[in-house]
């Protein structure tokens, strides 16, 4: 008996599986049938196709009570029926079936951060982005909460975890994760793809903003122009597939290893004054123009939340004016003796001064803020002074490491909300 090979290539290039498996799956097919069919006359069969000529030669076996082979001899498959055929080709779907999941498992497992792309499939209450063979299921929670995915649109999306089920893999994607900015700008940027330029660390609140550190491992090219590209091209590129409505925006900073110049570069696009570290509570503290206030910490505070966790350290921004006040009764409290050269009141009269210079600080803050809302656009007018003082909290990770110690001029930070 023969096999007709080119109807097997052809079920290989359909299915785009390996030639041996499909004809593995053939063979466990025949054997299945042989089994089960009036003709049979041992327990078990196997079933042997030669890839060349594809000749197949069916050997029957017998059992002993343990299940062992005890003899083998082969069989000359003759006249099946309809009802054995029929059988053949449905235990043949299944084994192609399950060839087929394990291929998508193995083609994609280990891709956790990878990019992949496809058409958008609504179906129900499911999202899921079909990827040829297979699909990408997308949460509703690792969807952008402002987005509108249309069904038969086109996206992109990470995958962020690649799960082995009786049906096969099941892809788990992303469009919320960091690695997707990663990712796309990898795609964008050929400086990333070669090692020269890396991005070192990213924060994002997805649908609104991100923040990308960036930095170069050749002297003679810029991180944040390669990323921005030429009339910024790149990231605009990278701004499109993150939201459908262009609507997250992102700002490219600079790599610093000294904690003062990251904490600085990652409040763009507001300037900084001044930058003071407080290792012991992870405190820097940020000293800004008047005008820069409302700018440094953002609408809602994103920018500042943004930058503390892109850099690890909790932010307390003050405005040069704020700051000057405080100092100044914090001065005039430590020379009439009511606190210590670190702040610390030594009586109830150097608490209450205490009190009075963050009240006082305070409401030149709020100055600060009125006065700069009333002249600034929408776009860098902060709604909410995110707290008394505005300090943004990093997220839990692995801490940065200060590099120097803190100026000891300035008093300690007071205590504030957060």
């Amino acid at each position: 008996m023969k096999i007709d090979l080119d109807a097997l290539r052809q079920i290989e290039r359909e299915k785009g599986l390996d030639f041996h498996t499909v004809v593995e799956a053939f063979e466990t097919a025949m054997a299945s049938s042989y089994k089960r069919s009036s003709n049979a006359v041992a327990d078990e069969a196997r079933v042997t196709v030669d890839r060349v000529s594809g000749e197949v030669t069916l050997y029957a076996q017998e059992l002993d009570d343990d299940g062992n082979i005890v003899s083998e001899w082969r069989e000359e498959p003759t006249d099946f029926g309809r009802i054995v055929a029929q059988t053949a080709k449905q235990v043949l779907l299944q084994r192609l079936r399950e060839a087929e999941r394990e291929a998508t498992y193995g083609e994609f497992v280990g891709r956790e951060g990878d990019i992949v792309a496809g058409q958008i499939s609504q179906q129900g209450n499911v999202t899921l982005i079909e990827l040829g063979r297979t699909e990408a299921l997308l949460p509703y929670a690792e969807q952008i909460p402002n987005e509108r995915l249309e069904h038969g649109a086109f996206s992109r999306a990470v995958v962020i975890e690649v799960r082995k089920q009786l049906r096969g893999a099941q892809i788990v994607a992303s469009r919320t994760h960091p690695a997707l900015v990663v990712g796309l700008f990898a795609l964008e940027v050929p400086e990333i793809e070669e090692g020269i330029v890396e991005i070192k660390g990213i924060a994002r609140e997805a649908g609104h903003r991100t923040k990308v550190a960036v930095m170069s491992n050749d002297p003679d090219v810029d991180p944040v122009g390669a990323c921005v590209g030429p009339g910024g091209q790149r990231a605009r590129s990278v701004q499109k597939e993150l939201h459908s409505d262009e609507l997250e925006r992102i700002d490219i900073v600079r790599w610093a290893d000294e904690p003062e110049e990251l904490v600085g570069n990652a409040l763009s696009p507001a300037k900084v004054s001044n930058v003071y570290l407080y290792p012991d509570d992870g405190t820097a503290m940020v000293i800004v123009p008047d005008y820069q206030l409302s700018l440094a910490i953002g609408r809602e505070g994103q920018n500042a939340r943004l930058a503390a966790r892109l850099t690890g350290w909790r932010i307390d921004i003050k405005s040069e004016t704020q700051f000057a006040e405080e100092q100044r009764a914090f001065q005039e409290a430590f020379d009439a003796g009511l606190i210590d050269e670190y702040g610390s009141p030594l009586s109830e009269e150097g608490e209450r001064a205490i009190a009075s210079a963050v009240e006082s600080a305070q409401a030149v803050r709020d100055s600060v803020l009125e006065d700069d809302e009333r002249q600034s656009d929408d776009d860098s007018v902060a709604t909410a002074a995110d707290g008394a003082m505005a300090v943004a909290e990093p997220e839990p990770k692995d801490p940065v490491q200060p590099a120097t110690e803190p100026d000891p001029s300035p008093a300690p930070p007071p205590e504030s909300e957060s």
